[in-house]
């Protein structure tokens, strides 16, 4: 059975519910951990989908892994293996396919609403859910301009993609993948960042309010996104 390659670019980036996600349509998936010196596979040869998470680096940091992984990203679209980005996976996505990652205007870190945006693509991707929900952030820069051919998906008041769809592949700058465990300890690792809280910035406590109860509904929107994903894989 083919691969679904998970890409980790910090150790406490992991894939959170996805992993959960794959393990139980019994999908094999293995993670190619880049911050533990992993190699960035030569070809995609043998998976059936790629997946790029998070992580504190920019998509246009000069950093050895980054052309590869662009490269990769470049070469399963061509050849129709789905790809999937969180967050800096979704800016090394539009990156790699002729978008361009920015700074957004003010950083979004925390519990924030986005909505579905008006087009016929969006609707297909979303297959019902509200037009606006809740989702976890923790960016301070943005896939500012989409790769060509690409549709925006959701948006939020103060980011204005936050999740393109271009044919088989979807990329994300919220990050619907969290659980508890991740918020907690996203919050400790990046305790710095949110020390002085905003209107787009939430602290630990303000992010651990009903924290179960939130996630379990974002498992239940992740769903509805991965399965949907999931559909573009050759089995």
């Amino acid at each position: 059975m083919q691969e679904i390659l998970l890409f980790r670019h910090a150790r406490h980036e992991g894939p959170g519910y996805l992993a959960d996600f794959l393990t139980r349509h019994n999908l094999s998936h293995r993670l190619v951990r880049i911050d533990a010196g992993d190699p960035v596979p030569k070809s995609i040869a043998g998976f059936s989908g790629l997946v790029f998470m998070g992580g504190p680096m920019s998509a246009n940091d000069r950093l050895k892994w980054i052309p590869p992984v662009l490269s990769l990203i470049r070469e399963a679209v061509a050849r129709d293996v789905p790809v999937l980005g969180h967050c800096l996976g979704g800016q090394l996505m539009a990156k790699a396919l002729g978008g361009k990652v920015t700074r957004n205007r003010v950083k979004e870190i925390g519990w924030l609403p986005v909505r579905v945006t008006d087009s016929p693509v969006a609707s297909e991707w979303v297959n019902g859910l509200a037009p606006q929900f809740e989702v976890f952030h923790w960016h301070g820069e943005t896939f500012s301009e989409l790769p060509p051919g690409a549709t925006a998906l959701l948006k939020s008041r103060d980011c204005r993609h936050q999740a393109f769809v271009l044919g088989k592949h979807l990329a994300f700058q919220c990050h619907v993948e969290m659980t508890p465990a991740l918020v907690r300890s996203w919050a400790r690792a990046g305790a710095a960042e949110i020390a002085r809280p905003t209107a787009t910035v939430q602290s630990a406590r303000q992010m651990c309010v009903n924290l179960v109860t939130r996630a379990e509904r974002m498992n239940r929107i992740a769903d509805v996104f991965y399965s949907r994903w999931l559909r573009g894989i050759k089995k």
